[in-house]
């Protein structure tokens, strides 16, 4: 877990549609899939009630690890909506932590 944000870059939310992401999801385990379903899903309800942001850890198709700080705003079961009106693929997200 330290190695992963050493070496993960903060980017501004602007940049996610310039990215590439690979189309075999990231997790490989069910349970850590569903964490991180249950993770996004909290991060949308504390986002549109409290208007907190949320770190979001995610790997590009490169392999590239990078965060962003964002509030969610909508979540289905394949992309996350941020609240700048961008989208996040679900299967690229490593982890979510709210702020």
């Amino acid at each position: 877990m330290l190695n992963q944000k050493k070496d993960t870059q903060l980017i501004n939310k602007d940049r996610i549609p310039t990215l590439q992401f690979s189309k075999k999801d990231v997790l490989q385990d069910s349970d850590a899939k569903s964490r991180r379903y249950y993770a996004a899903n909290r991060a949308t309800i504390l986002s549109n009630t409290y208007r907190n942001k949320s770190i979001i850890t995610f790997k590009t198709a490169s392999g590239e690890k990078k965060k962003v700080e964002a509030a969610l705003w909508g979540l289905d079961k394949d992309f996350v909506l941020l609240r700048s009106g961008m989208f996040l693929p679900l299967r690229s997200i490593l982890e979510i932590n709210y702020c």
